[in-house]
């Protein structure tokens, strides 16, 4: 058994398709998350796998609205919206999150785009404005799926090069 720990969950997934533009990222249902590619149908899909899933705690839009900034969710382009701040785990933190596992590779760089809901929310919010993973196995992740830290990961089925 792979040693784990329970951080949190899920909030809410989004996902923008190509040839959408644009804050914030439409909600979505799922997120069909395919190894080596990105999430199914997404505009930024087969770009960058170690920019495959962008992860965004609450604490972000927490901080914004103690600023007065109210933000709608997806605001930030995250694609997976957590109810633990994830800046919290270094890069290289591997998680589980529902059927899918992801590896943290870099922080989100500040995006004067967000400045389009406040000039100061980009300062506001760049110690926690987004993590980005790569997918380390494919699969799905819902609203309310539990999101795990592994301690320990191995590939769950041979993967061809």
């Amino acid at each position: 058994m792979i040693n784990s720990r329970i951080c949190g969950n899920v909030i809410e997934t989004f996902s923008a398709k190509k040839g959408q533009s644009g804050l914030p990222r439409p909600k979505t249902n799922k997120l069909e998350l395919l190894y080596g590619f990105g999430i199914k149908n997404d505009k930024f899909a087969g770009k960058d796998e170690e920019k495959a899933v962008m992860i965004v705690g609450k604490i972000a839009y927490d901080i914004a609205k103690e600023n007065g900034i109210n933000l709608e969710l997806g605001s930030l382009g995250e694609n997976v919206l957590f109810d633990f701040n994830p800046h919290d785990y270094a890069v290289g933190t591997v998680f589980q999150v529902g059927g899918t596992v992801l590896e943290i590779t870099q922080s989100c760089t500040i995006c004067n785009h967000l400045a389009v809901f406040d000039d100061d929310l980009p300062l506001l919010v760049q110690d926690c404005r987004g993590l980005y993973c790569k997918i380390l196995e494919g699969g799905t992740i819902e609203k309310d799926a539990l999101v795990e830290v592994l301690n320990q990961w191995q590939p769950s089925k041979i993967i061809a090069s």
